[in-house]
């Protein structure tokens, strides 16, 4: 067999590992796992009021309830009551006053459910009321904020001003959006013989599991092992947030000696925990004559919740994406974060990046309709390109801008000029019914704004019959990220993709793990798994060379699960593994792996936040009806940057999936509170999330080829996040149909349900 005639399983499309499992209902998450004996139910008794001073706590009738084995409060806790991924501002249980409708007084333990929930009605907490603040808007007035503004500026502002042809001033509200994931919080604590415990937890960061459950214990780290068998589905929502059940877990197992469980139900998950991040931006625009944008002054707001969470990391990735895909020599983005008596907002696919896009696409639209430019015309104009338009605000150097290029390919590929025609010549003849299109760039920064999170390990394991275990720190929640280690391992040991099991993701194989998220886990994971194959087949070449009897200097070529020598003769990768076993050679290897080159002063607005850039184009085309405000996806079509795909069909039900996800939030997800900050959007009869009928009659999606990415494991990038971005055409889209009702400019909330869209064609009609 020559090397030639070997297909890597890198780059090939195939099956998500677990796809058998998910469409049977025989994949286990947590809930699934088989309860140990003498396990015990938790059940969170919550603040019902968003705002107010504690002033008593009675838990001992509900001590007394058959079946309850503890009510626990502030004064249980052994170690810190206060939690949180950064800034450890977050009580546990609340403690003096209660800051949001959903902050946990008390949790119950008990035999059963049934027995927590008739227990729980008998805590006694008397509050007295205070003022909340419920709304960006009542922050800013009042000045309530955490954290210090993030300000992000060059070049001369006040000359761009003074020189425009146009300036365009507005505000740009986005709201937020519940992660609706199918499965819900979930985690399970189990105490072993000597005290220690072991979490099973729905987590995207099992670490901070780890960590905070010994941080609330006060013990070591040593003494927790955090496990997950797999997340039902995450999108930012369990990488912080998982933290405070796997506390509550811990904390009653420690109490009561026994397993405890804690699942949240549907109603529970959405009013507590913290959603997409809902901003408020003010900005102006500078354009000249020809449309090129000439500065960007912007002041952006995010609805950060009642404590720090993700929100400052949010926060600097939405100023880091008020460029987008254009060059902007003058600009001065200032960013804060209102402090308010909601649930605390958290990590959210784009994690800040779609707020920020939006922003600049708003004045690109603005700016195209007061000059009479198509806007993707002028999209174009501004486009990053050759030095000097080659730097992002904050100084990174932009070595490959592909998006004007990808643009071209994707007009012509999508016949944008003739179908605009169309367009033209239905509104014409259509009085109710509109239609319109729109098309939107992308240029996504890939690695974590908190740089200490640029890092992987793994454990890979060999064993004597060819077979390979592989753990490494991701975690499986549905998108893919364990087929693509499956890949990358057996490239690189050269063995079959049946022959490679993946563990489920625990910390005491794998430690010091960062979190699932950031769109890094295939470049962080795919480079330390690699990086510990790379050691043992080392270790197992000079082995190899003798079972097959050449030179030490002899090339060995790895494939299909055969190790080949240079005159074609082979021997079984198992027949070399046993080898090595009674050789006493070591088939086991930690591996590691951190982004180079990353480094942002945050107090100058300064550096290199990101490894690389993803880009992408899509062109999107609705219909409106102007009787009801329904709009419908007609054609859409995407053209993504993904370097050299990993498993392209993961990677393309990525694509899918986010822009699905993005049309969610820009059309149909809204989340709302009643007057005294109680969720009011809590299931999915009050709350739409996309269906069947929200998905394009005609999705065209494109990878973009022969673009491998330079340092990255296969030449792949990151996909998980960037795709979000990208339905943001459908906004474009929607403007441009609702504009063919009249000839003004037109104001379009977000998120665009039907009641906006009719406001807004109505307004048209009005003029």
């Amino acid at each position: 067999m020559s090397a030639s005639e070997h297909r890597s399983p890198l780059h090939q499309s195939r099956s998500h590992e677990s796809a058998l499992l998910h469409v049977t209902g025989a994949a286990h998450y947590v809930d699934d796992l088989p309860e140990p004996p003498g396990l015990l139910h938790c059940h969170i008794v919550a603040s019902d009021i968003a705002h107010g001073r504690l002033l008593k706590v009675d838990v001992e009738r509900a001590r007394q309830v058959p079946g309850v084995h503890a009510v626990l409060t502030s004064t249980d806790v052994p170690g810190d009551n206060n939690i949180g991924p950064i800034q450890h501002d977050e009580p546990l249980f609340a403690e003096g006053t209660v800051r949001f409708a959903g902050h946990a007084i008390a949790l119950v333990v008990g035999d059963s459910i049934a027995a927590c929930r008739k227990a729980a009605d008998l805590v006694v907490v008397l509050a007295e009321p205070l003022h909340p603040i419920l709304s960006i808007e009542e922050a800013l007035a009042k000045g309530s904020f955490h954290l210090d503004p993030h300000v992000i500026a060059r070049g001369d502002l006040v000359g761009a001003f003074a020189a425009a042809h146009l300036v365009v001033e507005a505000e740009v509200a986005s709201g937020g959006q519940d992660h609706f994931y199918l499965e819900t919080h979930a985690a399970m604590a189990v105490p072993s013989d000597d005290g220690a415990l072991h979490i099973y937890s729905s987590t995207q960061h099992p670490t901070e599991i780890q960590k905070m459950a010994a941080h609330v214990l006060g013990v070591g780290a040593h003494r927790i092992v955090c496990s997950v068998p797999r997340v039902g589905g995450g999108f930012g929502g369990k990488e912080s947030q998982a933290s405070n059940y796997g506390a509550f877990v811990a904390l009653a197992s420690h109490v009561t000696g026994r397993p405890t469980k804690l699942r949240l139900n549907r109603e529970e998950d959405m009013a507590w925990t913290g959603k997409r991040h809902p901003f408020l931006s003010q900005y102006r625009a500078a354009f000249d004559k020809d449309g090129r944008i000439l500065g960007f002054e912007v002041t952006i707001t995010s609805d950060g919740g009642f404590v720090t969470d993700l929100s400052g990391p949010v926060l600097d990735r939405a100023l880091f994406h008020l460029d987008n895909a254009y060059f902007i020599p003058a600009t001065k983005f200032l960013g804060r974060v209102a402090h308010t008596n909601l649930p605390s907002n958290t990590a959210f696919r784009g994690f800040g990046g779609p707020q920020g896009i939006v922003v600049v696409e708003d004045a690109m639209e603005r700016a195209a309709h007061r000059l009479g430019l198509p806007p993707e015309e002028l999209r174009r104009r501004n486009y990053y390109g050759p030095e000097p338009r080659n730097t992002a605000p904050y100084g990174q150097l932009i070595s490959d801008p592909r998006v004007s290029a990808m643009h071209d390919r994707l007009v012509d590929e999508a016949e944008l000029e003739i179908r605009r025609a169309e367009i033209e010549a239905y509104n014409a003849g259509s009085r109710f019914n509109k239609r319109g299109i729109g098309l939107q760039p992308l240029k996504f920064g890939i690695s974590f704004t908190k740089s200490l999170l640029n890092q992987a390990g793994s454990l890979v394991l060999v064993y004597a019959d060819g077979t390979v275990q592989l753990n490494h720190g991701g975690t499986e929640m549905g998108q893919g990220l364990h087929t693509k280690m499956q890949a990358v391992a057996a490239d690189a040991l050269g063995v079959g993709i049946d022959d490679v099991r993946v563990m489920h993701t625990a910390t005491d194989k794998v430690p010091n793990t960062s979190p699932t998220a950031a769109s890094s886990g295939s470049d962080l994971n795919g480079a330390a798994v690699a990086d510990a194959c790379a050691t043992i087949r080392g270790r197992m070449e000079p082995i190899a060379r003798k079972v097959l009897g050449v030179e030490n200097e002899a090339p060995l070529t790895w494939v299909d699960g055969r190790v080949v020598g240079p005159d074609l003769e082979s021997c079984t990768f198992a027949e070399v593994a046993n080898r090595c076993w009674v050789e006493q050679v070591s088939l086991s290897s930690t591996g590691y792996y951190r982004t180079p080159g990353i480094a942002y002063d945050h107090a100058k607005g300064r550096g290199t936040p990101f490894f690389y850039f993803a880009y992408g184009v899509a062109i999107t085309e609705v219909e409106v009806c102007g009787l009801t405000g329904e709009a419908r996806m007609r054609r859409v079509d995407i053209l993504h940057d993904v370097g050299s795909s990993l498993v392209p069909s993961i990677d393309i039900g990525q694509i899918e999936g986010g822009f699905i996800q993005g049309i969610g939030w820009l059309t149909d997800e809204e989340v709302l509170f009643w007057e005294d900050g109680r969720a009011r959007t809590v299931g999915p009869s009050t709350y739409k999330v996309p269906s069947i009928g929200d998905v394009p009659i005609d999705f065209r999606v494109q990878m973009l080829d022969r673009a491998p990415q330079p340092g990255v494991i296969g030449g792949s990038k990151a996909v998980g996040e960037p795709p979000f971005m990208l339905a943001i055409s459908v906004l474009s889209a929607l403007k441009d149909a609702i504009k063919a009702y009249g000839e003004n400019e037109v104001e379009l909330a977000i998120p665009a349900t039907p009641e906006a869209i009719l406001r807004a064609v109505e307004a048209q009609r009005a003029e």
